[in-house]
């Protein structure tokens, strides 16, 4: 089972999430406590292995500022989290994940409609796009041939519910921030729980 750890903000918190096992760290260029710009996001990840994704998450952005960002924090996967179409997802060079609000089992046929190289299946949106901390109804993804789509899973992951969410929805990847944060800031001791929890049900066949 693969790991992102969504949100990162400095140096130590990056290098502690890979240490921990962590595939792929979300740096947050949109409206959000987390946010950051490229000067930051550059000095981050300069220092992380190449192996690791380094996902730029955006929220309706304009495509000539994401470009930007990408060449100058050295992003090299795009989460798009807004209201983007598939025609606004298509125009990239570098991998493009696309986050989907899930409410109903009739959400997923959003899917159909991007060929994206993954798909961030999130809560309904709160104050921000994501990280609000809250999870959906994962049943709905029982049952479902996503014909090997990567779904990625977010939306109110935590320690305590991970292997549940991993066990009943099987996806490519789990998506966490909120969930690993103490007090508002990302908790190193949380984030290496969250991980073993994830990765061992690697160990059981699943994932």
């Amino acid at each position: 089972m693969k790991v992102k750890i969504c949100g990162i903000m400095d140096v130590e918190t990056a290098l502690k999430a890979i240490e921990s096992g962590a595939d792929a760290l979300g740096f947050v260029f949109a409206d959000s406590k987390r946010k950051i710009n490229s000067d930051q996001a550059r000095k981050i990840i300069k220092v992380i292995p190449d192996e690791i994704l380094k996902v730029g998450v955006f929220v309706n952005e304009d495509p000539d500022v994401i470009r930007k960002i990408v060449n100058e924090a050295g992003i090299n996967v795009i989460q798009l989290h807004g209201d983007e179409s598939p025609e606004y997802c298509s125009q990239y060079s570098v991998p493009v994940i696309k986050a989907l609000s899930i409410e109903s089992q009739e959400d997923l046929n959003q899917i159909s409609q991007f060929s994206c190289d993954y798909y961030l299946l999130d809560s309904p949106k709160g104050k921000y796009r994501g990280g609000n901390g809250v999870t959906f109804d994962w049943n709905v993804l029982t049952g479902e041939n996503l014909d090997g789509k990567k779904v990625i899973l977010a939306g109110g992951l935590s320690i305590d519910n991970v292997e549940q969410a991993i066990e009943i929805t099987a996806p490519y990847m789990v998506d966490v921030s909120s969930g690993v944060e103490t007090d508002g800031k990302k908790d190193v001791n949380k984030i290496k729980i969250f991980i073993n929890q994830a990765k061992k049900r690697s160990m059981h066949g699943i994932g």
